[in-house]
């Protein structure tokens, strides 16, 4: 019977000096993030050009905005094993741990088939050099109305996309990768 109390004597200073973390405190997601890693799409398609892609960093998450002269613009985002250029398939290296291939149903052309979206480099769209989670952005192609952008990520790790109208008529693709899980 000493050995009890013994037991519930030491369990219970334990647990008064906060030793024993609740289940609770332990299974709260990074920055209250939610999101997972697998495919993320909308069908939506336009004929509405995409114009510019931006990068911005965020204190839990890296961010991608793909700027769309219209609305309506569907997505498809999801990690592969590498991605392909558009049309010829070769693979676009990219450096990072793992692959996110980001397809916009929306052409970098426009309706006459000039090219409204020329990046100055399309193996480096913007410079991520100090993010936390993005290493690269590629131009993989456009082509048949939808354009292929390869993002370069530290390690497989959660991610969201979403589309903003506005202001105006035009509309904003935005891929957020948090830093970890």
């Amino acid at each position: 019977m000493k050995r009890i109390y013994a037991w519930l004597a030491a369990f219970a200073m334990i647990a008064t000096f906060g030793l024993i973390v609740p289940a609770s405190a332990t299974a709260a997601p990074y920055c209250g993030i939610t999101w997972g890693s697998l495919a993320k799409t909308s069908s939506s398609h336009t004929s509405a050009p995409m114009t510019d892609v931006r990068t911005g960093k965020h204190a839990c998450f890296d961010r991608m905005v793909v700027d769309i002269g219209g609305t309506g613009a569907g997505y498809t985002v999801r990690y592969v094993t590498a991605v392909h250029e558009e049309g010829s398939g070769r693979i676009v290296p990219l450096r990072g741990a793992a692959d996110l291939a980001v397809t916009v149903n929306a052409p970098t052309h426009n309706g006459y088939g000039y090219a409204v979206y020329r990046p100055a480099n399309r193996n480096e769209l913007t410079n991520v050099a100090g993010y936390s989670t993005f290493r690269q952005l590629a131009l993989a192609g456009s082509f048949e109305g939808q354009t292929t952008i390869g993002v370069g990520v530290r390690a497989r790790l959660p991610f969201r996309a979403f589309v903003l109208n506005g202001p105006g008529t035009d509309s904003r693709l935005v891929i957020d990768v948090a830093h970890r899980w």
